[in-house]
């Protein structure tokens, strides 16, 4: 059975799609181990709930030893090696993984981002997008999963998705609808990338 390692910053909504997903049988995978660089991202709580090795590997040590981020890459690469992950998942990894990561996993990184191909990469893409329809500027927003690469969101697409937005959609309307959208989508690549489709 492929061994997934999910990298997660927050809430964990996605990873809890994933969690779902293996329980169900709907995703033929073991999650190895779930990976936080924030001690207080509730995902670590739903994997200690679903019996899930976590790992806590926070940045700020580096960066207060004045130490470069490709050493705390490398070393969060050691420890993630350790857990022998077929795939790496990026699941809400507010963090770009530097060259030295992704060399340690190369071919074997995906990543959720909350929009489609070349548009809004980086943070905060839902409100962006949002904002872009009230001005006029995009009709619809999306969803991509697409391996992981240097540079920010730009990375060979896996699967992607449209989501609409709707006149009287609030933010929180169009977060709501962007997030069911990753929970089906991010499950649906990882199965199609497992199974070599």
């Amino acid at each position: 059975m492929s061994r997934l390692a999910v990298l997660i910053s927050g809430n964990g909504s996605n990873l809890q799609a994933i969690i779902d997903a293996v329980a169900a049988g709907r995703l033929p995978a073991q999650i190895a181990v779930v990976v936080s660089n924030r001690r207080e991202a509730f995902g670590l709580v739903r994997a200690e709930r679903a019996g899930i090795p976590t790992l806590y590997f926070p940045f700020k040590p580096y960066r207060d030893a004045g130490r470069p981020r490709e050493a705390y890459d490398a070393d969060l690469a050691e420890r993630v090696s350790g857990y022998a992950p077929d795939l790496v998942v990026l699941a809400g990894w507010m963090h770009i993984l530097s060259p030295v990561f992704l060399a340690r996993f190369r071919g074997r990184v995906l990543n959720l981002h909350p929009a489609l191909p070349g548009q809004f990469p980086g943070i905060h893409s839902i409100r962006r997008a949002y904002e872009a329809y009230q001005r006029g500027e995009i009709a619809q927003t999306g969803v991509m999963v697409h391996w992981a690469v240097p540079e920010v969101d730009a990375g060979a697409v896996v699967a992607q998705a449209e989501v609409p937005i709707f006149p009287d959609d609030t933010l929180a309307d169009l977060e709501a609808r962007v997030h069911q959208t990753e929970h089906r989508l991010l499950v649906d690549a990882i199965r199609s990338v497992l199974r070599g489709t």
